[in-house]
C-alpha cells in the first residue's frame, strides 16, 4: 500500500470511530432541548388557559351589557311616565267630583262635560296600556310590594289587612313597579 492509502484508511478508522465525548454532549444537548421541550408546552397550556378564561370573561361580559342595554332601551320612558301619571290622576279627580255632584246639579253642559273628559281618558289610559303602563290591582287582601297603606279604618265589610278604599292608584311598566297604589286597610 502506498502512504496515500494507508493515510486514508487511517483517517477513515477515525472517522468511522464514534467519540464517547462526542455522544455524552449529543445526549446532553437533547435532554436540554427536551426539557426546554416541555417547559414551552407547559407555558402553552397556561397561555391556553388563561386565553380561554380571558376570552370567557369577555364574553360574559358582552352578555350583560347587551341585556342592561335592552333594559335600559326597554324603561327608557319610565320619567315620562311618571310626569303623565299626575295628568291621569287629575282626569281620575275630575271625573270622581262630576259624578259626586247631584243630579239637581247636573245640567246638559255637565254631561257633555263629562262624555268629553271620560273619551279623553279612556283614550289615555288605551295609550298607556299601549306603552305597557298598567294599572295595580287593588281588590283583597293588601299587597306590601305594589300598595302602600295610607291608614287603617274600621270595616265590618272587609276583613283585617283587605284593602277597603283606593286613595291613589299604583302603576307598573313591564314587571317594575312604577307607583305604588296608596290604599287604606281594614283594621
Amino acid at each position: 500500500m502506498s502512504n496515500e492509502n494507508k493515510k486514508d484508511s487511517i483517517d477513515a478508522e477515525v472517522v468511522d470511530t464514534p467519540n464517547v465525548e462526542e455522544e455524552n454532549e449529543t445526549t446532553k444537548v437533547s435532554e436540554s432541548e427536551e426539557n426546554e421541550l416541555i417547559q414551552l408546552k407547559e407555558e402553552l397550556a397556561k397561555c391556553e388557559d388563561k386565553y380561554l378564561r380571558t376570552h370567557a370573561d369577555f364574553e360574559n361580559s358582552k352578555r350583560l351589557l347587551a341585556k342592561d342595554k335592552a333594559t335600559a332601551v326597554s324603561y327608557a320612558n319610565e320619567s315620562f311616565a311618571n310626569d303623565i301619571l299626575s295628568v291621569v290622576d287629575s282626569f281620575d279627580s275630575a271625573l270622581a267630583t262630576i259624578e259626586a255632584t247631584s243630579s239637581e246639579e247636573s245640567s246638559e253642559m255637565l254631561n257633555k262635560i263629562k262624555e268629553g273628559l271620560d273619551l279623553t281618558y279612556t283614550q289615555l289610559i288605551k295609550v298607556l296600556e299601549k306603552n305597557h303602563i298598567k294599572v295595580v290591582e287593588t281588590v283583597g287582601e293588601m299587597n306590601p310590594d305594589v300598595h302602600q297603606a295610607i291608614m287603617q279604618v274600621e270595616s265590618e265589610e272587609h276583613e283585617a289587612g283587605e284593602i277597603v278604599q283606593v286613595l291613589q292608584k299604583g302603576y307598573t311598566i313591564k314587571d317594575r313597579l312604577l307607583r305604588p297604589a296608596m290604599v287604606s286597610t281594614a283594621k
